[in-house]
């Protein structure tokens, strides 16, 4: 896929984010895609639901797996607004998920409240070298503030 086909995607999933802040909820949003394809979406539903697992990638890998008949995921690459917390990352690299693309880091994420960096710290996970391709694209006419502070 090319550059100008990642960012469309990952503009779908800050939208998608952007979307759930007017709605309610948390500012996280997420995109599954193979083959060029959505496969599924998800926004963080943990207000809404009162589960802290319901974050957007998690949401967007439960329909993914029913929706491509199985869990392992080879192939599919995941958008999202934000770097994937480690529960959302060790989700994505067990279902085999190839790649995740996200628009804001945990830095641009901490002024506003929404950085995991505490949690990979507390944890002890590293991100050197990081467990599957793990690239941070510009979300097209996009800051943090706009997510974040909505």
């Amino acid at each position: 896929m090319s550059e100008a086909e990642h960012r469309r995607w990952l503009a779908q999933a800050v939208d998608l984010a952007l979307e759930n802040v007017r709605a309610g909820g948390r500012p996280f949003g997420a995109v599954l895609v193979k083959d060029g394809a959505l496969v599924a979406s998800g926004v963080n539903r943990m207000l809404a639901t009162n589960d802290p697992s319901s974050h957007a990638e998690m949401e967007a890998l439960r329909q993914a797996g029913p929706a491509l008949g199985g869990v392992d995921l080879s192939g599919a690459v995941l958008y999202a607004s934000g770097h994937p917390c480690p529960m959302c990352l060790a989700a994505a690299v067990m279902t085999r998920v190839s790649a995740v693309y996200y628009a804001f880091s945990n830095a641009d994420a901490e002024p506003y409240g929404f950085s995991s960096a505490a949690t990979y710290q507390a944890l002890g996970v590293r991100l050197d070298p990081p467990p599957l391709p793990l690239t941070q694209l510009d979300a097209p006419g996009r800051t943090a503030a706009d997510l974040y502070a909505a």
